[in-house]
């Protein structure tokens, strides 16, 4: 009879040993899955944490190169009318010397007109003493 007991009790022990085995693989089969899960789900996460940040480099970049345009523009624009505004003041100069030289020939005219009428006052001056000498 001990013999039986044992037997029967060796039995369960080892079915129970076969039965904990076979949870523990289950157990450690839904453990890998989950650990592949999530591995995969880390990487689709990584992966597109990659994407959006060159995405937003490739903003960055193209706001860097749209500035560097719009001041080159703008340096353009302010050389531009920098040109302009020299040619005005040119323009005004020019204007301006042409004032004072057309004014220096009425002067220099003025001045000649007024040699030539003090020149025929002294002629006709000195006609009349010439004759008043004669007679």
């Amino acid at each position: 009879m001990k013999k039986v007991i044992l037997s029967a009790v060796m039995m369960i022990a080892i079915s129970a040993s076969f039965v904990s085995c076979r949870e523990a693989a289950d157990k450690a089969k839904e453990a890998t899955e989950a650990a592949t899960d999530a591995a995969a789900e880390a990487g689709d996460d990584l992966k597109e944490m990659g994407e959006d940040a060159a995405d937003k480099v490739k903003e960055a970049g193209e706001d860097m190169k749209e500035a560097g345009s719009d001041a080159i523009d703008g340096a353009k624009e302010m050389g531009n009318d920098a040109i302009d505004k020299a040619k005005e003041v040119g323009t005004d100069v020019k204007e301006a010397g042409e004032k004072a030289i057309d004014g220096a020939k009425e002067v220099g005219t003025k001045a000649v007109d007024g040699v030539k009428a003090a020149g025929e006052e002294v002629k006709t001056a000195t006609d009349k003493v010439v004759a008043k000498v004669k007679e």
